[in-house]
């Protein structure tokens, strides 16, 4: 990965690139821990951290020159400087999004070289999957489906949200995900339209709605995948909505190819709902990029001009939220291919009444 940041930065007339974003760190590195920093030069590749990593990134990282950036001074900034000295470096290439503004006077104070803010130069290189990221993110969304078959075994009347929020969470990780989980979604009743809700006391009633969106990471490599089940029978509104938010799903699925704009995906995902009493209650991001992160480019919606790729992996997830009654959304993650794509979530997209 390495190679490939060296070679933008031959067209960018940069000599130096400061990574300071974790997943990128992960992206170039290998590295899997935290709190560190590259600094890549066309003669070495630097690892800049602090003692409590050096053991680490020594064993995943045998590529890059450990530096300790406390020996150099008080910052990281100072480290930087130091190195840019050593190397003659006159311009540096730096993640933008990801350094504050604190960080960049401290940077601009001690670093004598010529400091170039760069956006979603990694992030671009991440967006086509290699096949081993494809794999993990295989593997990662099978897991997610295996809790997704337990989970739904212990929804039942006067379970609270957050008991089955955490339930989830353990079921990803025996299942084999890292023992990292995310932020996971699991409402339930009229708190489903809340579109990123909190896990809540609330305990589930019948006739509720229970809206999980969660997900898990392998190797470092997230799956997201949403699905709205129901507690007894469902009413009649509650079916009608579920069978729309259903066909917006697979209307979007129908074109998503390589070669296809990201923004004819989202006009597809709204034809169902179209002179209907819902089209005021959808939300126009109905997908995103997914890999060491769960949110990453390209972002779908009506303005989204990018094109699909093959070797992108991308969530599809419009949805209908009605405040005060209700959301139904359904979300799965695919592998985009030449002529089509692949569902990486194998779970059904039908309501299940429990």
């Amino acid at each position: 990965m390495e190679k490939k940041l060296i070679a933008y930065m031959e067209k960018a007339g940069l000599d130096g690139f400061f990574v300071a974003a974790k997943e990128n760190v992960r992206y170039i590195s290998g590295f899997t821990g935290g709190d560190s920093y590259l600094l890549i030069t066309k003669e070495k590749y630097y690892f800049i951290t602090d003692p409590r990593y050096t053991e680490q990134a020594g064993n995943e990282c045998p590529a890059y020159e450990i530096y300790v950036w406390r020996t150099a001074g008080k910052t990281i900034g100072d480290a930087v400087g130091c190195l840019a000295k050593k190397h003659n470096l006159k311009y540096i290439g730096f993640e933008g999004s990801a350094i504050s503004y604190h960080q960049h006077k401290n940077f601009s104070a001690s670093v004598q070289a010529e400091l170039v803010s760069t956006i979603d130069v990694i992030e671009k290189m991440r967006a086509i999957k290699t096949g081993r990221e494809i794999e993990c993110l295989r593997a990662s969304c099978e897991i997610s489906c295996r809790a997704f078959s337990r989970i739904i075994q212990d929804i039942r009347v006067g379970v609270t949200e957050k008991e089955l929020a955490a339930k989830l969470s353990l079921y990803m990780v025996l299942e084999g995900a890292d023992t990292q989980p995310y932020g996971n979604i699991l409402i339930s009743g009229a708190r489903t339209s809340l579109l990123h809700g909190i896990p809540s006391g609330k305990a589930v009633e019948y006739g509720d709605l229970v809206l999980m969106d969660f997900g898990c990471q392998f190797n470092g490599y997230m799956s997201d995948m949403t699905r709205t089940v129901v507690v007894g029978k469902p009413s009649a509104k509650q079916r009608e909505i579920y069978a729309l938010e259903k066909r917006m799903l697979e209307d979007a699925l129908d074109v998503m190819k390589a070669g296809v704009l990201l923004c004819d995906v989202y006009q597809e995902s709204i034809r169902a709902i179209e002179g209907t009493g819902f089209y005021d209650y959808h939300y126009t991001g109905i997908g995103h990029g997914i890999g060491l992160a769960v949110h990453e480019i390209p972002f779908m919606g009506p303005n989204s001009e990018q094109v699909l790729e093959a070797g992108n992996v991308r969530t599809i997830e419009p949805g209908i939220y009605i405040p005060n009654w209700g959301g139904i959304r359904i979300e799965d993650q695919i592998l985009i291919t030449d002529d089509g794509y692949e569902n990486l979530i194998n779970t059904t997209h039908d309501l299940i009444e429990l």
